[in-house]
């Protein structure tokens, strides 16, 4: 298509959405509150995504082992889980470690267990993560099957229990949001189905003299892309707004906290550019369906 075709194209699209400016404004509305529900849905989503993957990488399996295993006993024993594919990394604790961080997790009730600094009952440990959490049960049955594993705790049934929920959230997160973008695009489809029947004359006139689909179809498009685009700026000024403030007031109450929300920037840029691109998309897509039946395409 031509530089010019295209720059008439694009003056006639603005000049509709003028002469049909309640029509757009009915657009443009419906456009803004299906993105605003669509984006706080999204925004909520993320961030509870956000929560769930970091309490799934806080999943670790702890080998205790062997108080009979020698330091070369100990290293075959880190070598052998190492070579597990599932296996991303192995980290050592010696068992002074391990007091200390009994003591300190007790607090004053702790203080009881410095009596055994002398003489300490606990088990070196091997701290081991895996590339997927998911794989943790997987790897555990392994790692109790080797030598020198006394025991092996990664807390099972709690973490079955952990993953299943995740899984079945993420899966109801997904489906909502898909039904709700159908649901976005099937009213807005109708609402500026509703703008194009009230034009119908106008293209009938311009098949009668003589005018392609395709040069009917482009001024539409340009009005659907430019209603999507205005319908989202709304949405992503008040989202923006209020997550900037839900940020500075949840911040620092989750400062040191291992549940964490996203920072702002870049988030809210990445929320308000798929909220420009769904708008777009939603009415490029409610302009070209609804034309159609008058194209006889």
């Amino acid at each position: 298509m031509k530089a010019r075709t295209l720059r008439r194209h694009a003056k006639e699209s603005f000049k509709s959405l003028g002469r049909n400016s309640w029509m757009t404004f009915a657009s443009v509305s419906a456009v803004t509150v299906t993105l605003i529900l669509v984006g706080v849905f999204f925004v909520i989503m993320m961030n509870l995504n956000k929560v769930a993957t970091t309490i799934e990488e806080d999943v670790e399996i702890r080998v205790h082992i062997d108080v009979a295993a020698n330091e070369q006993d100990q290293e075959k024993l880190k070598q052998t889980i190492e070579q597990i594919a599932e296996v991303k990394s192995v980290a050592y604790s010696p068992k002074e470690t391990e007091l200390n961080n009994l003591i300190d997790s007790l607090g004053e009730e702790g203080e009881a267990f410095k009596l055994f600094e002398q003489d300490n009952p606990l088990n070196d440990v091997f701290v081991v993560k895996t590339k997927k959490p998911t794989d943790t049960m997987k790897v555990a049955k392994q790692i109790e099957q080797m030598n020198y594993a006394s025991k092996v705790k990664y807390g099972q049934g709690q973490v079955e229990k952990l993953f299943n929920f995740i899984s079945m959230s993420r899966n109801v997160g997904l489906a909502l949001i898909i039904g709700l973008l159908f649901t976005a695009m099937f009213l807005i489809s109708n609402t500026i189905k509703i703008t194009i029947v009230a034009r119908r004359k106008e293209i009938e006139i311009m098949k009668l003299v003589g005018a392609t689909n395709s040069f009917i179809r482009w001024p539409f498009f340009l009005e659907g892309l430019w209603l999507g685009i205005l319908g989202s700026i709304l949405p992503i000024i008040l989202i923006s707004v209020a997550y900037n403030q839900a940020y500075d007031y949840l911040q620092p109450k989750l400062k040191g906290n291992f549940i964490q929300i996203l920072e702002f920037n870049p988030f809210i840029y990445q929320v308000g550019a798929i909220l420009i691109a769904l708008g777009a998309f939603i009415g490029i897509w409610g302009s070209l369906m609804s034309i159609r039946k008058f194209l006889k395409v």
